[in-house]
């Protein structure tokens, strides 16, 4: 296991107020580094093109990168990544 993935991912519904713990796809996370590589693809697999930015069902992902907890400089950071009502594409935030 990727030590700073923790192993799975929390999937919290605000609508129906439930959550689920996912197990963490280690192949994707090997091959989309970091929160901003992870947290894209997680919202690459999980909307289809066409949908509102602003509505219901454009996730918004908080994703940390494998060093998150360790002593490296910088490694306390996690991305933000949702579809961007500004310009329709991949929005992120770190």
């Amino acid at each position: 296991m990727i030590k700073g993935y923790a192993g799975r991912v929390l999937e919290i519904d605000l609508a129906t107020q439930q959550f689920s713990f996912q197990p963490l796809d280690e192949e994707i996370a090997r091959l989309y580094i970091g929160g901003k590589g992870y947290g894209t693809r997680l919202l690459y697999d999980r909307t289809e093109a066409g949908i509102d930015p602003l509505g219901p069902d454009n996730p918004l992902i908080f994703a940390t990168g494998p060093l998150n907890g360790s002593v490296a400089p910088q490694s306390n950071r996690f991305a933000v990544v949702c579809k961007s009502p500004l310009t329709g594409g991949i929005g992120n935030a770190t």
